[in-house]
């Protein structure tokens, strides 16, 4: 088995490779034009991050990482991505080859540790198990089901976290009555739960600052500044809280950043009202499904059963520290 970087001729038969292997794994297959758009022409590619396995048969392995100085952790940590064997040369020892070869440049490179973390900006989709023909936009960890993930934990990663992608099929979504009367409740406290409005309602950047993530406070803001809509909280004219933005993609799936209540406004059960509220209003605006993913020990996992999601697979989030 000879272990060598990658080279664009190789590209029609590692996507060979990925559609026979990794679909097994529920990875999404790809084009030769979506394999590069992921993997290659992206700002962190790295020539000494993907590597190939090849023997007489041809290329019979691929992993890839990568890392960035901008990146979350990028000062300290590099990225594992995946790696992908043909089940018929599949072994510990050549999954510990591959992994050898990536955190040896993230050394090269000074790092500390490397992380599979939601933080890569590789972005795998993965199939929903129980409806294949939808999908979510990124893996946010290894699935225990791939052998990669044992190879990781005999490497010396340890699994810190779980995160569970979460599914709901839309078409007869109600919000229940515990969440009506919940916001009936909040509403006698002077909240209320309604679309936003740019001309009336004020507050939004101050509370996206609030939250603390500079993804919401630029992805939010743009999405809302180019007519998106959203489920905002508002107390009086001023918004306190916001759900969404409430975007339908062209498979069919709601798309939103995130949900999130100012700090000086919890304990009225806005969160989980503003959830309840998004849900119904991407059926309103014909959606198909819901995707997400939430930490295993996350309060939200209760909302989001409660809401009809149900656990479709499950991501480690892993580390080793060199």
């Amino acid at each position: 088995m000879q272990i060598r970087p990658f080279s664009i001729e190789d590209l029609p038969a590692v996507v060979a490779l990925w559609n026979r292997e990794a679909t097994k794994y529920d990875y999404k297959s790809f084009t030769e034009r979506e394999f590069q758009d992921t993997f290659i022409d992206h700002p962190y590619f790295d020539a000494q991050c993907i590597w190939l396995g090849c023997d007489e048969q041809g290329i019979v392995g691929f992993a890839a990482g990568c890392s960035g100085l901008d990146l979350p952790l990028g000062d300290v940590a590099g990225y594992i991505t995946s790696v992908i064997l043909d089940a018929d040369v599949a072994s510990p020892e050549l999954y510990d080859a591959f992994l050898v070869n990536i955190e040896n440049r993230f050394k090269e490179l000074g790092k500390k540790q490397a992380e599979v973390l939601f933080f890569n900006p590789v972005k795998l989709k993965w199939c929903i198990p129980s409806a294949p023909q939808y999908e979510h936009n990124n893996a946010p960890g290894i699935s225990k089901d791939q052998p990669l993930y044992d190879a990781l934990i005999a490497r010396g990663y340890v699994d810190r976290a779980t995160q569970c992608g979460m599914y709901l099929k839309l078409g007869s979504f109600i919000v229940p009555e515990d969440i009506i009367s919940k916001e009936t409740q909040a509403s006698r406290n002077g909240y209320d739960v309604r679309p936003y409005t740019p001309e009336m309602h004020n507050g939004l950047e101050a509370t996206l600052a609030a939250l603390q993530n500079p993804q919401w406070q630029k992805d939010v803001a743009t999405y809302v500044k180019n007519g998106a809509p959203l489920v905002v909280a508002v107390y009086g004219k001023e918004v306190v809280g916001f759900a969404g933005p409430i975007i339908s993609e062209p498979d069919g799936r709601a798309f939103f950043c995130g949900i999130g209540v100012h700090p000086d406004h919890e304990g009225h059960g806005l969160g989980s009202v503003l959830f309840f509220r998004m849900v119904e209003a991407f059926q309103r605006v014909g959606c198909q499904y819901i995707s997400l993913f939430t930490g295993s020990n996350n309060p939200a996992l209760r909302i989001y059963e409660k809401a009809g999601f149900a656990v479709e697979k499950q991501f480690s989030i892993l580390r080793r520290e060199f």
